[in-house]
């Protein structure tokens, strides 16, 4: 993985055609370690979370080209690799998953839902006004406690939603807009021979997370109106 990440690092400075081009079997190699990398935490993930068993890593992993048409950004390529594995999609499921992101000093394991659509963020606030408690249990578990304290708070309301109390216990839980965790990964952590272990023994403490968000859609259905 170490691999990678240099490769990253020498993308960041040099993120037009012409140098990538030059190094596309650079990039090509490095492509195909992520494949093998994820094809093993899938096969570990399915041990943990079972409706994940048919996912491939084609299904998960994130295209290095970014789409420049209406940005202001126009490097072509992203600087980071990434991978979500989540049921129904993928990638491209709005359900609960499990992400890491590969990027020089900015590595990270992720989880949760992150940018709903507003059926599925109002159906996500009602489930934790009623089961706030069941919520609070989970990130006070050691094990989910070890990696995952809190959701994220970078995407979240000034206020509490219209229609929601105000004196909730968990405000700051309401003002998300979208439910996601996360916890650091070291550039050293990644590089590990054993980071497939790392990222197994994080991706069961993130799975009661998910569960709750994605229980959400067993009360609710579908919805499939995303933004």
């Amino acid at each position: 993985m170490k691999e990678i990440l240099d490769f990253l690092a020498e993308l960041s400075c040099n993120n037009n055609r012409e140098w990538f081009n030059e190094h596309k079997d650079w990039y090509k190699d490095c492509h195909l370690r992520f494949e093998l990398f994820t094809a093993q935490w899938l096969e570990r993930l399915a041990t943990i979370d079972p409706d994940l068993a048919n996912l491939q890593p084609k299904d998960c992993i994130w295209r290095i080209y970014r789409d420049v048409r209406f940005s202001h950004d126009k490097r072509p390529f992203k600087e980071w690799f990434g991978v979500f594995p989540a049921i129904k999609g993928g990638r491209k499921s709005d359900r609960g998953g499990y992400y890491i992101h590969l990027e020089p000093n900015r590595c990270m394991f992720g989880g949760g839902i992150w940018c709903p659509n507003n059926d599925l963020l109002y159906a996500l606030r009602k489930e934790i006004l009623s089961n706030y408690d069941e919520l609070e249990a989970i990130f006070a578990t050691p094990q989910t406690n070890k990696y995952f304290q809190d959701f994220d708070s970078t995407y979240m309301l000034k206020k509490i939603p219209q229609g929601f109390p105000k004196d909730f216990v968990h405000a700051d839980w309401l003002k998300l807009k979208a439910f996601t965790f996360s916890t650091p990964l070291t550039d050293q952590q990644v590089a590990d021979p054993h980071f497939v272990d790392l990222v197994t023994e994080i991706s069961r403490a993130a799975k009661p997370i998910n569960d709750f968000l994605n229980y959400t859609f067993e009360e609710y259905g579908e919805f499939p109106n995303r933004k």
